[in-house]
């Protein structure tokens, strides 16, 4: 069976693949082609997976083209507690700032969505899990009061662990102060969407991220206050499997709609058309 021999000789060539050219999806495990998913706004052709995104793709992906008007841009988190745990808070600013390439856990301003104004506070993950501190709060309110000025709708995109326990009780005002902002602005009648990413929990499910007129989540996310290991070690009872994502709080009437990624911005335009009546003229509507 000389066949089997190999041949001594002969040299094989290992193919080295790029790093960063494939992902492997966090839902159904499949290793899929990045461009493929990037392609697809970050959403998993095989099963529908939507990728964590970044505050600035998610505002490409809302806001017309060069229409966004960033406000706060130069506001930064203090240390009022010089706190410190494994490294100190203002080291864990730094290191976020440098992984994230932006200043803070939120990015808010004023743009164009279809062609109608809107203010947008929009919350990016991976700066500190996407928590909110003094200046995510604050970034917050002034784009409410913004709205309710001059009379424009006022949509949130969160993303979040929750209240930065760094800024201990500072942060967990900001709830207060959120909540206080969102029910000023309803006086005036306009409307607040918001809008709810992978993951939602903590302070911000608690405060502004469950206060809008409409409440919208993506497919699967997982939406809650307190993590499902902390419940039951309280309850004392097993939760549902599917507990805390979007299609249970669906289901539960937590939440009005389920919207997948590629749909958002035009479901965002038709209500913003619906509630304000400033419809798109070039729509063959009366504005």
């Amino acid at each position: 069976m000389a066949w089997f021999k190999k041949d001594k000789n002969k040299t094989f060539k290992k193919v080295k693949v790029p790093e960063g050219l494939w992902v492997k999806c966090n839902s159904c495990k499949e290793i899929i082609y990045r461009q493929e998913v990037d392609k697809n706004m970050k959403v998993c052709p095989k099963c529908n997976y939507h990728f964590r995104i970044s505050a600035g793709e998610r505002i490409s992906l809302l806001a017309d083209s060069g229409t966004f008007i960033e406000m706060g841009q130069d506001f930064k988190s203090n240390d009022p507690l010089n706190f410190k745990d494994q490294i100190s808070y203002k080291e864990r600013l730094k290191d976020s700032q440098n992984k994230s390439n932006i200043k803070e856990a939120a990015i808010a301003g004023q743009a164009l969505i279809g062609n109608h104004p809107a203010m947008l506070v929009v919350l990016d993950f991976a700066f500190m899990g996407g928590s909110m501190g003094s200046v995510v709060g604050e970034k917050f309110v002034i784009a409410a009061e913004k709205a309710a000025e001059d009379a424009l709708p006022l949509i949130s995109v969160s993303s979040s662990g929750g209240a930065r326990m760094h800024e201990g009780i500072i942060s967990l005002m900001q709830m207060a102060k959120t909540s206080a902002s969102v029910a000023r602005l309803k006086e005036t009648g306009l409307p607040y969407i918001s809008i709810l990413a992978d993951p939602t929990f903590g302070g911000v499910s608690a405060s502004f991220g469950m206060l809008g007129d409409i409440i919208i989540a993506e497919p699967k996310s997982l939406i809650g206050f307190a993590g499902p290991r902390v419940i039951e070690q309280t309850i004392k009872q097993q939760l549902p499997d599917n507990f805390q994502t979007a299609e249970f709080l669906l289901q539960h009437g937590m939440i009005d709609m389920i919207v997948n990624r590629k749909e958002l911005k035009q479901t965002i335009v038709k209500l913003i058309s619906l509630t304000t009546g400033h419809i798109d003229s070039r729509q063959g509507n009366i504005k």
